[in-house]
């Protein structure tokens, strides 16, 4: 009977342990709803060394950027202009969009496209790519070189870096605009025959090795996406959406992020206008950091939700923050029935499954336990 009763008590306390084990685990656990209280395209989170968040993004009638900082991804701070470009010292006019922001031994380097104040031709998009400086996460960012990175010849934006710390090598991913690159298609030659365009312009990503300490490219820019030539092409359908729904003659692909997951570079991308209900991300694989990239057969993995009852649309221009615990979280802006034409941040949960398949869990408007 003693041993009864000592069997019985033994399994109420594991039974009470295990209890207030989950009452914590429920206590600490992050919940978060979107789309959060933050007004960005764009968005890039940085998690620092300093174990906080901190978001930077594309704002509205802002001559550089503002950063938001966090301690648990639900609640942000805002803490100001951290970078502040057209001064007379600055290379940058106007137009600064997409930052991203990279620690490196010590120091934190904001990269940005900005339009060029060096234009003798006087074009009408001339944005070129620079990067800034800071011995913080909230600046201030102080610009390098004095100078854009590179002068390919052509417009370009949306710089991403991946760091190839096994060969100390350093790649720079930026999307050609599409100002001024008519090109012709199948999707081109059928939005002439309908009679709305002449032609249709596009963007498309290149990448290239650059210098470590950010002065200097090495090489020349390698294309590693584009739109689909042909409609026939399974790609064509979303990432034309711009051009089949008569909103502009321009196909988009731009604010690319990569990652590598095993021995796979995986290449996030945008389609469409970034202004658009229709604007989307897809996703292409490689096995190396300079392609050849292969676009995914289950692309879009991110767009909008009207037709299944949401009200969530302009999904895009996203980045992949890994947690901890190994979570990998999708971040991007999109737009509501409520925010309208204003960008707000949204976070979803994300997977690279095991045969290799990259899954978003979005767009979602519902609370999210991370």
């Amino acid at each position: 009977m003693k041993i009864f009763y000592l069997i019985v008590i033994t399994a109420f306390s594991l039974f009470l342990s295990c209890s207030e084990n989950k009452k914590t685990e429920n206590k600490s656990a992050i919940e978060i709803e979107n789309p959060l209280p933050v007004e960005f395209g764009d968005p890039f989170v940085l998690k620092a060394s300093d174990g906080k968040f901190y978001m930077y993004g594309t704002s509205e009638n802002i001559n550089g950027f503002k950063v938001y900082s966090s301690d648990n991804l639900k609640d942000w701070t805002d803490k100001g202009i951290v970078y502040e470009g057209a001064t007379p010292e600055s290379w940058a006019l106007n137009c600064f969009w997409a930052p991203e922001v990279y620690e490196r031994n010590g120091k934190y380097y904001i990269w940005y496209s900005a339009n060029w104040k060096h234009n003798p031709t006087n074009e009408g998009e001339n944005f070129r790519i620079g990067v800034a400086v800071a011995d913080s996460p909230t600046g201030p960012f102080v610009e390098m070189n004095g100078k854009p990175i590179f002068d390919p010849g052509y417009p370009i934006i949306d710089a991403n870096l991946y760091f190839d710390d096994e060969t100390g090598k350093v790649y720079l991913y930026y999307s050609r605009c599409c100002y001024k690159n008519p090109v012709e298609s199948e999707v081109a030659d059928w939005a002439k025959k309908q009679g709305w365009y002449n032609e249709i312009e596009e963007s498309w990503i290149y990448g290239i090795e650059i210098k470590p300490d950010f002065t200097d490219i090495i090489g020349e820019p390698i294309l590693l996406l584009r739109p689909p030539l042909k409609m026939s092409d399974k790609q064509a359908e979303w990432e034309s959406r711009s051009v089949t729904s008569h909103e502009v003659n321009r196909r988009w692909t731009e604010g690319s992020y990569i990652f590598k997951k095993g021995d796979t570079f995986y290449m996030m991308y945008s389609a469409n206008f970034f202004g658009g209900a229709n604007y989307a991300v897809g996703y292409a694989t490689s096995k190396n950091p300079l392609g050849p990239f292969v676009k995914a057969e289950n692309n879009p993995v991110l767009e909008k939700n009207v037709e299944k009852g949401g009200d969530v649309t302009g999904t895009g221009h996203c980045m992949v923050l890994t947690l901890d615990n190994g979570q990998m979280l999708c971040v991007y802006h999109a737009r509501t029935e409520k925010t309208g034409k204003n960008r707000v941040v949204f976070i979803d949960k994300m997977e690279v499954s095991d045969n290799g398949q990259l899954v978003v869990d979005g767009p979602t408007t519902s609370r999210i336990k991370l």
